[in-house]
């Protein structure tokens, strides 16, 4: 057999697919990979049906279906008061992963270098080695895991050109804050650095704060891709279907990138989410839907062991397992998975050096009785 050169030497299989593997085997609750146990809502299946029905099978623009796009807009319009171009500045995308490797193929080069928060979502890092660049490490803070921008304005150097935002932020459930934005606009004004801001968890904010784009302050907004997924918003995970909005000159590049990658997106599917993106409801909805499920499992861990983390955004709980045992995060989260019978993910996985604080992540996007179910065992540890 030849020898293959590996891109990514260190990579191996996702946590993800490892952890909910194991729960699987185990036949244990999975409350590791981000997704609902719920299905999506009905009038969105049929919508889907009805296009396949109509013929609508085949290949959709690059861009994507233009009554999508045009949809997006009108949202972007009513909920940030910002105005993106449907024909120039919105591209759909195969889930928001694929928008993000877009993002980093297009503007990272050999040797460029991209700050990246940690504990870190997982695609960030190997898309930007693929493309030979560095990534610049920035610790967030526990245990409301907040930035310290002093920590970020010593991290840029000549060769910054990107900076990784993420909020609602996956895996810990921060979100930035006004001041935040402040600062970061601050940082950047001035300089060549552009920002991919992964914003999938947009609508999943609570506690009654407002979701802090990028798109909102115009010095970030000039140069950012700003990412999303539908998704996350209307529980179909696994259609993977997201879009990227940025101005005319960052998408004229995405787009370059895009085109190579899957060219376009499912078809049937577009055309039903353009007409269910009508009715605002759904997302106005999501940030009381998913607190209540958020207030739920922590009410239900509260005679557990667990010391659990603020969770201002996302669908996830972040737990520390101190006051339980000292073993490694890993060890932990396969133990729990096959003698208690609950998967959860290891949040040392989100560090380039595999900082282990003994935390783990638990997915709250479950129906009332999952989550009964699972905190019952958690809590007989």
């Amino acid at each position: 057999m030849k020898t293959i050169y590996s891109k990514l030497p260190h990579v191996g299989t996702t946590i993800f697919a490892i952890m909910s593997k194991l729960a699987n085997d185990h036949k244990a609750i999975n409350l590791s990979q981000g997704f609902p146990d719920f299905n999506c809502p009905d009038k969105l299946i049929g919508l889907v049906n009805h296009y396949m029905k109509k013929g609508y099978n085949q290949y959709a623009p690059m861009q994507g279906v233009i009554a999508l796009r045009e949809r997006i807009s009108e949202k972007i319009e009513q909920l940030y008061g910002v105005s993106y171009h449907p024909e120039t500045e919105i591209t759909i995308t195969s889930g928001a992963t694929e928008a993000i490797y877009d993002v980093i193929t297009a503007v990272v080069k050999q040797n460029d270098e991209v700050i990246i928060f940690e504990p870190a979502y997982d695609c960030y890092v190997p898309s930007i080695e693929l493309n030979g660049g560095k990534p610049v490490f920035v610790q967030l803070h526990a245990p409301d895991y907040h930035i310290e921008w002093d920590e970020v304005e010593k991290a840029i150097s000549d060769k910054t050109v990107l900076m990784v935002i993420n909020t609602p932020q996956n895996p810990t459930g921060a979100v930035l804050s006004d001041e935040d934005i402040n600062r970061l606009s601050a940082i950047v004004a001035g300089t060549n650095i552009l920002i991919l801001s992964d914003e999938v968890y947009e609508h999943i904010i609570f506690d009654q704060l407002k979701h802090q784009s990028m798109m909102i302050n115009p010095i970030l907004k000039e140069r950012s891709f700003v990412v999303f997924s539908f998704g996350k918003t209307y529980h179909s995970t696994g259609w993977k279907m997201g879009y990227c909005v940025a101005p005319e000159y960052l998408t004229k590049e995405f787009r370059k990138i895009h085109q190579f990658v899957t060219f376009t997106s499912n078809t049937p599917v577009q055309y039903a989410l353009a007409d269910f993106m009508e009715d605002t409801d759904h997302y106005f909805a999501l940030p009381d839907f998913y607190q209540q499920k958020r207030d739920k499992f922590c009410n239900l861990l509260a005679g557990s062991g667990f010391e659990l983390l603020p969770c201002k955004g996302t669908y996830f709980q972040l737990a520390s397992y101190k006051n339980i045992n000292d073993e490694q995060d890993t060890v932990f989260a396969e133990t729990l998975t096959k003698q208690i019978g609950v998967a959860s993910i290891p949040i040392s996985v989100f560090y380039n050096d595999k900082t282990d604080n003994q935390v783990l992540r638990f997915c709250f996007a479950k129906e009332e009785e999952t989550l009964k179910r699972a905190a019952e065992k958690l809590c007989n540890i």
